[in-house]
């Protein structure tokens, strides 16, 4: 058989390579002109750095295997980080035990309930029973108003907006417990990354996929895809046909219904319930570090982001890194302003955050932009998730909505490519 995969990001790459290695023909189509998604490398200045952070938790065996598998194991790096978390006006160190009991935003029984509460979610094996729960009221039930309104309001209200109060407690349950598991002990946060970045592991996976005699065509998005008596049988790149025997979509699952007018309306009525929260990312090159943490959460007035990451906290290096986030919906109209006013936003911010920061410390500024960052996982979302098998015959599909109710990573990617292909050949169960 003849497969064909639409996009290049690491789960496009995974699901090829699980094709080959089954004896599959695989064309991998990318609109983009470069293989990697979200975790694509680009030219910052001169320094070749990911478009979007990412960084590596003790608890990614999906990538551990993978790297295993391709000989990049001795390329995982760990670093002892820190976090930190600025509120009203002060910078307070986060996540550990003495930083909380520290902190002078709560109250002593707040602290213990918050405590208490991360430890729960911790040693949760299986979050089905939260994917019916509003995570706002989950938090709140847990360690109280006062706590939900200083620790998570501001989170919720700058990434997700309109939908904030209407969240599955099994999506950010899973979030707390990925970070609480990466720990060398209580005291002590412990993140990775690969020597090189991602394009480490991409290169890696491209050649697997070359060597074996996968095809992939860059600045290449299908345009349609063909049907022949209910079933795949092509698709249409650039005004021309070219024939397959299945087809994987990889891409955001709300392209299927335009790249298959014939989908059945109540399958693609499905696709386009599930909805997305765009973001524009803000990559500052600075002369020296803001501060001593990988990752700061925000709840101020004053600053309209939910966090900075400093990744050169994590994968050192000089100058200094800083990724901040700019989550909202397309409807918000802070999303019409242009990448230099959100930069120069981002900027105004940093002050505050750290009073001998000046503008003579950017080097280097640019901002991406992506539509389909986060999806949008209500109560009840396993349920809401069409199936990767579609009613087309060979035409098979996931995104980032699969990982739910794990967040987004490489690590995800590959472990919903697996599944995907399974899925798609018949070896399910």
């Amino acid at each position: 058989m003849k497969y064909v995969v639409l996009g290049a990001g690491p789960m496009g790459l995974m699901a090829a390579m699980e094709l080959l290695k089954r004896g599959y023909e695989v064309d991998i189509y990318e609109r983009d002109d470069r293989i990697g998604g979200m975790s694509a490398n680009f030219d910052f200045d001169g320094l070749e750095i990911e478009r979007y952070y990412h960084f590596i938790c003790k608890t990614d065996f999906a990538l551990f295997d993978l790297l295993k598998e391709l000989g990049l194991s001795d390329k995982l790096r760990w670093t002892d980080t820190k976090m930190g978390f600025f509120y009203n006006g002060k910078l307070y160190k986060w996540g550990t035990p003495f930083a909380l009991l520290a902190f002078d935003g709560l109250d002593f029984i707040s602290k213990i309930r918050y405590g208490v509460h991360a430890m729960y979610a911790k040693g949760i094996k299986d979050w089905r029973p939260f994917d019916k729960l509003r995570a706002t009221a989950w938090l709140r039930k847990w360690i109280g108003e006062r706590a939900y309104n200083v620790l998570w309001k501001s989170l919720f209200d700058l990434k997700l907006f309109e939908y904030s109060d209407d969240i599955s407690a099994a999506w950010i349950g899973t979030r707390i417990k990925r970070v609480a598991l990466s720990r060398r002990n209580l005291m002590q946060e412990s993140m990775g990354y690969l020597e090189g970045g991602s394009a480490t592991l991409l290169a890696k996976m491209e050649r697997f996929i070359v060597d074996r005699g996968g095809r992939i065509h860059l600045k290449s998005g299908i345009d349609k895809v063909v049907l022949t008596d209910g079933r795949v049988s092509g698709i249409v790149v650039g005004g021309e046909q070219r024939s397959c025997d299945a087809l994987i979509s990889t891409a955001p699952i709300q392209y299927v219904p335009r790249l298959v007018p014939d989908l059945p309306a109540d399958f693609a009525a499905r696709i386009n319930r599930i909805k997305n929260i765009p973001v524009a990312c803000v990559i500052l090159k600075l002369k020296q570090p803001l501060s001593e943490n990988f990752w700061m959460n925000i709840n101020d007035s004053s600053i309209e982001i939910p966090g900075v990451i400093e990744y050169s906290n994590l994968n050192r290096m000089s100058p200094s890194v800083l990724y901040a986030p700019f989550y909202m919906p397309k409807t918000h109209p802070k999303w019409a302003h242009s990448n230099e006013d959100l930069i120069d936003e981002v900027i105004r911010y940093l002050p505050k955050i750290n009073p001998a920061f000046s503008r003579d410390w950017v080097l280097a500024r640019h901002c991406h932009r992506y539509d389909f960052a986060q999806t949008i996982c209500p109560p009840g979302f396993y349920d809401m998730l069409p199936p990767m098998k579609t009613p087309v015959s060979g035409l098979y599909m996931a995104d980032t909505a699969y990982y739910y109710p794990e967040d987004r990573s490489i690590n995800e990617s590959i472990a919903v490519a697996s599944k995907l292909i399974d899925e798609a050949t018949g070896h399910v169960g």
